[in-house]
């Protein structure tokens, strides 16, 4: 990745050298305070930019003044705000990778000052966040780097009110900045580089931060009884693993609760082989286990008050002589006998043991997976939205919820005994493809089998952990989802008081 900013918060000043960042409304006008401290000619300067550009002040706008006459700075860079409404719903994280993506130089200054809108010590943090977020590249196998893609160094001063209070509200996203970033790298790592052992060790690591850490290898899983998950990893010549992970934050005798992470660190498809156009993409087919260790990572960072599980079941898909095949029966660790239909319906194989493996050992108060599960989830959302599955409506609304917060959104999709019913087998207690209609919530009916009434919660993150739309905070290819949605349903709702 490209090298982050150095962070300052200070008191509001003079600034006399680099990027100068202002912001106005749609009247084109700074704050008053801000007005008087650049001046009248530096206001009007605004004006007559602003008309020549056609710059109306709206959200997520911006233009940039070279060398402004009567300023010590070497770029004058004005940003919209928009009207009253886009300062009530302002989105400060991605604010903040708006500003990082328009400087340029070593030393950048933002006034903190907004018009209209209340700039707290939490949004300030916020804005930090999101231009750490912004500077993120996956270079490292890049030999030659071209000047423009290596923003290294640079530092940015917010001037606020209160220094202090924006430091501490920051030092206290740094985790999650930092979980973000290695969930991000997990994904784009290349597939040779990035086995089910390479990443269990990744995993491993989390230990300098007071993570317990046990990974499960063929023999403890044989021993367990996990014949889903060791089917998928059968044809491939690199061994699967799981990879427990526990925080214990919260008090002694309170229940975890879990997050669980499909873990395919490269999907061929098996025996039902992927088309090859676009098969690169599958080294992303392991996105929900990296959301889980940055996630665990973002945890364990800022000492979260509570007992944390992250389970991810780590395995390679290969159609090799030894996959399994089309008509297979495989018995999970719950007992519960499966038919393969399809060798590419894999990930929810490796689920259903890991699910049940938690549920059965750690007696949760809940679990959430995430798993790049199915292409039918994108035809549903397309790539805005993760789809929700969810057997308990609070866990459900409080994840809808703090989706809307941190903009990592989710939509509840139908579950149902209709469903259920379409992945009964002739020849197994299920199956597991029901073909192509309602695909998503067919897997997730399956899932369902596995989690023995344990709230709970599948996101299918097909469309928003990989390949997503670009936006103000991340321009890659690896978005790292799920990492500040799942620490603010934590932080919210399930840390001890």
């Amino acid at each position: 990745m490209a090298d982050s900013f150095k962070i300052d918060f200070q008191a509001h000043g003079k600034v006399e050298s680099g990027d100068l960042i202002v912001f106005v409304g749609e009247n084109l006008k700074p704050a008053d305070a801000v007005g008087k401290q650049l001046g009248r000619k530096a206001v009007d300067l605004i004006a007559r930019a602003a008309a020549a550009e056609s710059f109306k002040g709206k959200a997520k706008s911006a233009m940039s003044i070279v060398v402004p006459e009567g300023l010590p700075v070497d770029r004058l860079i004005v940003v919209g705000t928009g009207g009253e409404k886009d300062g009530k719903d302002m989105d400060f994280v991605q604010l903040g990778g708006l500003i990082a993506g328009k400087v340029n130089g070593k030393l950048a200054t933002a006034i903190l000052d907004l018009p209209g809108v209340e700039v707290t010590p939490d949004a300030v943090a916020d804005m930090a966040l999101g231009a750490q977020l912004r500077r993120y590249s996956f270079d490292r196998y890049k030999t030659k780097k071209k000047d423009e893609d290596d923003k290294s160094g640079g530092r940015l001063v917010f001037r606020v009110a209160d220094p202090a209070a924006a430091k501490k509200a920051y030092k206290a996203r740094e985790g999650v900045q930092q979980g973000v970033i290695l969930a991000r790298d997990l994904v784009n790592e290349p597939p040779n580089v990035l086995g089910p052992e390479e990443f269990a060790a990744r995993a491993q690591s989390l230990t300098k931060l007071g993570v317990e850490v046990e990974i499960l290898d063929d023999k403890a899983m044989k021993k367990l009884g996990m014949g889903a998950l060791l089917g998928v990893a059968q044809g491939s010549v690199r061994p699967g693993r799981v990879a427990i992970m526990r925080w214990n934050g919260g008090r002694a005798n309170d229940k975890p609760i879990a997050f669980v992470g499909k873990g395919v660190v490269f999907d061929t498809g098996g025996i039902s082989i992927k088309p090859g156009a676009g098969m690169e993409d599958m080294k992303g087919d392991m996105a929900g286990a990296a959301c889980v260790v940055g996630l665990m990572h973002a945890l364990a960072s800022r000492k979260a008050k509570a007992n944390v599980v992250g389970a991810i079941g780590l395995v390679e898909n290969m159609p090799d002589g030894n996959a399994q095949r089309p008509g297979d029966i495989v018995t999970t660790m719950s007992g519960q006998t499966i038919e393969i239909i399809n060798t590419d319906a894999e990930g929810r194989l490796v689920l259903a043991d890991v699910l049940w493996y938690v549920q059965d050992r750690f007696k949760p108060k809940f679990m959430i997976d995430l798993a790049t599960l199915t292409g039918a989830i994108m035809v549903a959302l397309a790539q805005e939205y993760a789809g929700l599955f969810s057997n308990n409506d609070e866990l459900a609304e409080r994840l809808i919820a703090v989706g809307k917060a941190t903009g990592e959104r989710v939509w509840r999709m139908p579950l149902g005994p209709e469903f259920d019913k379409m992945i009964e087998s002739k020849f197994a207690d299920m199956k597991n493809s029901a073909g192509r209609f309602g695909g998503s919530s067919t897997a997730a009916a399956l899932l369902q089998r596995f989690v023995n009434d344990v709230p709970w919660a599948h996101l299918d993150i097909a469309g928003t952990a990989m390949g997503s739309p670009h936006n103000e905070i991340n321009k890659g290819w690896s978005s790292g989802w799920g990492v500040r949605l799942l620490d603010r349903l934590v932080r919210e709702h399930y840390e001890a008081r």
